[in-house]
């Protein structure tokens, strides 16, 4: 069997003390047993936190193995790259998650040896009434204003809310503040990156003390200035373009009737199925049938060529 063959992938599990449990009860993502899945690593090739290959020749291997191990199967761009570029994730915050802040790639001075920067893309897959996202700041402030809010706890009067509903689509640069909010579940596409910087935490302990903050970090790197995100929604059935950039490029297909795409030799695309009808769908690539569900994850080797979706479906594709 040939290498470049569509891949499941099995995600990495990760718990926190703001998780909930929709992606293993909607999406059976992660075991039953488990107190939350707060995010799930759909395509990650991060050390100790890597998706793995379900199916075919890779089976059992993880994603940064067989990264090191077969780097033709990333294509022309990767190879360019000390390490794999992106990571996708699903995330459900039960709770309100931490105000942020993460470095860009030219913040060399913060960086830790080996990571990058961390942009990162939003695309809400589903919001309770009232539910907000926190981005950027309202108005313009220093880094005496922006301490001193840290200092008093006081922040919060500074960072933008934006209430949301399924279907919308942020892009989030570098060095912007931000935050989800309470019963916001999305999909995160981002720069292979888990530096974040944390200003507010909204008092809470964990084990008896208060989390971490990261002020000096997030001063060098934080955007002061007042931010308007672009926002984005498809319509019922079509394709959209919803990034192209230079660190990766993200469409989003939505419909009752398949569509077809190319792998070409410059870049893998990565599938993540947000939503398939009950009678599952069919993704047909290099001579094989695979069938798919939501929630499912599936990495199409550069070079593997032309590949198609039989069904109803709803799909964030990414490349570089």
């Amino acid at each position: 069997m040939s290498d470049r063959y569509p891949m499941k992938l099995k995600p990495y599990i990760a718990e926190t003390v703001w998780g909930g449990r929709r992606l293993v009860e909607e999406y059976g993502i992660g075991p039953q047993g488990r107190a939350n899945c707060a995010e799930a690593w759909l395509l990650s090739a991060r050390p100790n936190a890597s998706s793995v290959v379900e199916n075919g020749a890779n089976e059992g291997k993880g994603l940064d193995r067989l990264f090191t191990e077969r780097p033709e199967l990333f294509g022309e761009k990767c190879a360019r790259k000390e390490k794999f570029p992106v990571l996708v994730k699903f995330i459900d915050a039960r709770e309100d998650l931490s105000v942020q802040v993460h470095p860009g790639d030219d913040d060399s001075a913060v960086l830790l040896p080996g990571e990058s920067g961390k942009d990162e893309c939003w695309y809400i897959l589903d919001a309770a009434p009232g539910a907000k996202i926190y981005l950027g700041l309202r108005e313009a402030i220093t880094k005496a204003q922006f301490t001193h809010a840290i200092e008093n706890k006081t922040l919060m009067s500074y960072v933008q809310p934006f209430e949301v509903e399924q279907g919308d689509f942020f892009y989030i640069p570098a060095g912007t503040l931000h935050a989800i909010g309470r019963g916001v579940l999305l999909a995160e596409v981002q720069q292979n990156s888990d530096t974040t910087y944390r200003v507010y935490d909204y008092n809470r302990l964990q084990d008896g003390q208060p989390r971490q903050l990261h002020v000096s970090q997030a001063k060098a790197v934080v955007d002061l200035e007042p931010y308007e995100p672009g926002r984005q929604k498809l319509g019922l059935f079509g394709s959209k373009k919803l990034v192209a950039n230079e660190l990766f490029t993200i469409d989003e297909w939505s419909g009752p009737f398949g569509f077809s795409d190319d792998a070409e030799d410059d870049s893998f695309v990565s599938l993540v199925f947000l939503e398939v009808d009950e009678e599952g769908c069919t993704l047909a690539c290099a001579g094989e049938e695979l069938p798919v569900h939501k929630g499912d994850s599936i990495l199409i080797p550069a070079g593997a060529g032309e590949f198609s979706v039989e069904g109803k479906y709803h799909v964030l594709v990414t490349r570089l």
